[in-house]
């Protein structure tokens, strides 16, 4: 069966742009504008709004997106079940992934496992909300996906590492050389937050210990705020996987008390992955025992 013209669908679906969708495919705008007309006429059906703004699907469409997906995700387990019998020798993996396990995990994980597996594709999503993720797995655009605990999706997971929240402080700052930064202290000292759909851990965490932060600024990324920080104008919290590797000449602190984050891998179900799906999830739980190991954790 050729899926072909289903899987730029779906890739128009998820992008909620034809634009965006052919930069993704590397097609013209209106070869993928043709292909979902040609199935619309095939069925005789409209399937997709198309306005200024980009596409969304019409009632005939969310009706039949998760037949098409289905479609597409047993054309490609099969697949990957023919190149299980070759050696594992092609297949697509899916991922999903929060910013911090995008930049510091998964590009040492994909090389380590494109060692082994040199011909495996990687599709990686990446989303600022854990609950967004969650979606695409539960809705298999994603054949796994980095987390954190707890869930809203009813979904299998797999614990892989508890992360800490760390202080980012000026290297001048008057607790610089202490051992932990209270955060009672936020309500003091010029606090530099990132926006509330990447910061929803500490906005939480404050609120439930009663500290108002003392806000001056906020940014959309965690780079932003470190500079900032380096400049003197404020201090910031972030976890220790976002700091572990900072190029900014900054201090990080354990927060007092101290403050968590459990990451897991998620999946629909461990059991039912494609067979090179299921290889990737043993090489990252693999990967993140050798990792805790060498920086000894």
């Amino acid at each position: 069966m050729d899926v072909s013209k289903y899987e730029v669908f779906l890739q128009v679906v998820d992008q909620g742009n034809l634009t965006r969708a052919a930069e993704a495919l590397g097609y013209t705008q209106s070869a993928v504008s043709r292909i979902v007309a040609d199935l619309e006429r095939e069925w005789q059906l409209t399937l997709l709004t198309r306005g200024r703004t980009g596409v969304v699907l019409t009632a005939a469409g969310e009706d039949l997106l998760p037949h098409i997906r289905g479609v597409c995700n047993a054309q490609r387990e099969l697949e990957e079940g023919v190149g299980e019998l070759h050696g594992l020798t092609f297949g697509t993996v899916r991922v999903g992934s929060f910013s911090s396990t995008s930049v510091h995990w998964l590009p040492p994980m994909m090389k380590s496992f494109l060692s082994k597996y040199p011909n495996i594709r990687f599709e990686i999503l990446t989303a600022t909300e854990y609950r967004q993720i969650e979606d695409w797995i539960a809705g298999g655009q994603v054949d796994c996906g980095f987390i954190a605990l707890p869930i809203v999706q009813e979904l299998e997971t797999v614990f892989l590492r508890r992360d800490m929240h760390m202080a980012v402080l000026p290297a001048d700052h008057p607790l610089a050389r202490g051992k932990s930064y209270p955060i009672s202290r936020f309500a003091q000292d010029p606090f530099i937050k990132l926006e509330d759909d990447r910061d929803r851990e500490i906005v939480s965490i404050m609120e439930r210990l009663q500290v108002k932060p003392n806000l001056r600024y906020q940014v959309n990324d965690d780079y932003s705020a470190m500079s900032m920080v380096e400049c003197g104008l404020g201090v910031s919290a972030l976890t220790w996987l976002v700091v572990q590797r900072t190029p900014y000449r900054v201090v990080t602190l354990p927060l007092d008390p101290p403050q968590y984050r459990d990451i897991a891998l998620a999946a629909r179900s461990f059991e039912a992955l494609s067979p090179v799906a299921a290889r990737f999830v043993d090489h990252v739980k693999e990967w993140i025992q050798e990792e805790q190991e060498r920086i000894g954790l």
